[in-house]
This record gives structure tokens, sequence and C-alpha cells, in this order.
């Protein structure tokens, strides 16, 4: 198994082990990877680091300090640590990869 890789399937499988609605599948320094698929609801609270989110499947709205935005597949987020955020109205299937990295509190933006 190539160390540096992980596909969407694997992380799929990891996930179904997992009695969350996400799963860590990568982690190397302050970057760790993981999947997310909420359940009807997403329950998140903010982060204390910076995170992205890149959408695996699915669609739906993106809810950041109140500013909504549609979301769907490969679509990119930022969302900055502290920061209010959450996906509403998405579908059955929808799905995103979470990108954590940097310091606690987040980076500075330079």
């Amino acid at each position: 198994m190539f160390k540096n890789k992980v596909s969407l399937k694997d992380a799929f499988n990891s996930l179904k082990d997992s009695k969350e609605p996400f799963v860590t599948v990568f982690k190397h320094g302050t970057l760790a990877i993981e999947i997310y698929k909420p359940d009807k609801v997403d329950l998140q609270k903010p982060h204390d680091r910076d995170e992205v989110y890149i959408v695996s499947g699915g669609a739906g709205s993106f809810v950041l300090e109140g500013e909504v935005t549609t979301v769907s597949n490969g679509d990119f987020l930022f969302v900055p640590a502290g920061a209010e955020h959450r996906f509403v109205d998405f579908t059955d299937d929808f799905s995103t990869w979470v990108i954590f990295y940097g310091p606690i509190g987040g980076e500075q933006d330079i």
C-alpha cells in the first residue's frame, strides 16, 4: 500500500467502522486529513485550527459566519480557525474531505 495516498473508497471503508460521522485517514505533522459524512444535521462547532473542505460527493449549502453559499462535488472551502460554520440542506450522498493544518489559533495572513 502506498503510504502517501488515501483513496475515497478507502476513506469510506474507514468511516464504516467509525461511530462518528468523520474519521481521520492521514496525519503528518500539523496536517490531518478526514473524511466527513454528516447524517441529516451537521453538528460541528468551531475548530481551533484552520481547515479546508473539498466536497467529495453530493451537494448542499455551506454557512460560514452567517454567509450562505451553495456547494457541490469538487468545491473548495476555506474556514479560518474559530469561525462558526456548518453544512445545511445537503443531499443524502453528501461527503467532504476535511483538511486541518497549522497552529492552534490559525495561521497569520501574510
